[in-house]
């Protein structure tokens, strides 16, 4: 058996393949960092403070980014972050997965990126 990973899985909640990646990890006995499902804690979404955060402008994103449940989400991400030896990226995904996967490589962290066949 291959060496067992602490593994951050940077992706989207739309992305319908992330909770499938993370049981598949956990499944091979790996420690898996869940965005969605953080230990102690609830996932964070934008929509969460605003449901139609989609259309805000660059100063309410940037007011909004010290909103008590941005901090906690963001803290939550960041710890696991650099908890992880390990990232694999699952697309589709956006900006924020793709910002993470770059701090991973910056850090020497091992990476992967997990591409569908389907998409």
């Amino acid at each position: 058996m291959s060496e067992l990973r602490r593994i951050y899985v940077a992706s989207s909640w739309r992305c319908a393949d992330q909770p499938f990646v993370v049981e598949a990890l956990r499944t091979l006995g790996h420690e898996v960092y869940d965005f969605r499902n953080p230990p102690n804690k609830t996932g964070f979404a934008w929509s969460e403070i605003d449901p139609a955060w989609l259309g805000w402008d660059i100063d309410t994103y940037r007011e909004l980014l010290d909103h008590q449940r941005a901090v906690e989400g963001f803290a939550s991400d960041f710890d696991a972050m650099q908890w992880a030896d390990t990232f694999v990226l699952v697309l589709p995904c956006g900006r924020s997965a793709h910002l993470e996967l770059g701090w991973a490589v910056g850090q020497g962290k091992r990476t992967a990126i997990l591409l569908s066949q389907d998409k």
